[in-house]
């Protein structure tokens, strides 16, 4: 049976829904299972680091939220079937789905070894699939649903950090987005993806040292680099009712660097 809800001082654009969120661990994911809790939903916080995926349930409930832990494998499908059964189990039917989870690599195109290439397009485009995949009965079975697929500016141009195996991912995911969006319409699910520039993320920081961030904030018109809940505010709206006609989309969110029709 679902879980009572608990009282707090949040808004109540999503109180009574329930949200998974991978990747949510750190970064870009944490700051979105952070933002959801903090507006009423009840937040399910995927990650391949346990510990990780841990203290940002334990932080959202030591501030009032609802969230519960899941260490989950988006490459494998038993893995995330059984994070998706154990959720609805808990929680009720799911109402958003925020794939974040993703891995980055750098090594040149030329160099990139055939096991590499699987491991960052299965981590970053596979993954979606997987989890998107396995949530679809929920949502048919409620009739309303609620996807946003984090993809990246390199999906739009090429990547700043990554390789060519990452930008073919991000793309990847931006055409699964518009596929599923088609196909899913029928059933009240809106799939969207919102593509980042370069955030100030843990990730980011271990692929850079301090001269090359500064490179990066020199050519970005707005001249910084994204902040993670800045991230978050976006995909909040995407998924909230406000947002109910806005479907097959993708939103670009990174300061100017990337300026195209």
């Amino acid at each position: 049976m679902p879980v009572e809800e608990k009282e707090g001082d949040v808004s109540a654009r999503f109180v009574g829904r329930t949200a998974i969120v991978t990747g949510a661990g750190r970064g870009i994911g944490r700051a979105i299972a952070e933002r959801l809790a903090s507006e009423g939903g009840r937040v399910i916080v995927g990650d391949i680091d346990g510990t990780a995926a841990r203290a940002t349930a334990r932080g959202i409930r030591g501030t009032g939220g609802i969230a519960r832990a899941e260490r989950v494998d988006v490459t494998r499908a038993a893995s995330v079937a059984s994070m998706v059964r154990r959720s609805i189990d808990q929680f009720g039917d799911i109402d958003v789905l925020v794939n974040n989870a993703g891995l980055l690599r750098s090594t040149r195109a030329a160099d990139i070894p055939a096991a590499e290439w699987h491991l960052v397009l299965d981590a970053n485009l596979t993954g979606a699939f997987l989890v998107a995949h396995a949530v679809y009965p929920s949502m048919r079975r409620r009739g309303a649903g609620r996807i946003v697929n984090i993809a990246s500016m390199a999906g739009r141009a090429t990547s700043t950090l990554g390789g060519a195996h990452y930008t073919a991912a991000k793309a990847g995911v931006l055409g699964l987005s518009r596929h599923l969006a088609r196909e899913w319409a029928p059933d009240n699910i809106t799939v969207n993806a919102v593509s980042p520039g370069i955030v100030d993320t843990p990730m980011v920081r271990d692929a850079t040292d301090d001269s090359r961030r500064e490179a990066i904030r020199a050519s970005i018109p707005l001249k910084r680099l994204a902040d993670p809940a800045e991230i978050a505010a976006l995909v909040c709206f995407l998924v909230s009712d406000e947002a109910a006609y806005i479907t097959g989309t993708n939103v670009d969110i990174h300061g100017g660097e990337l300026i195209i029709a």
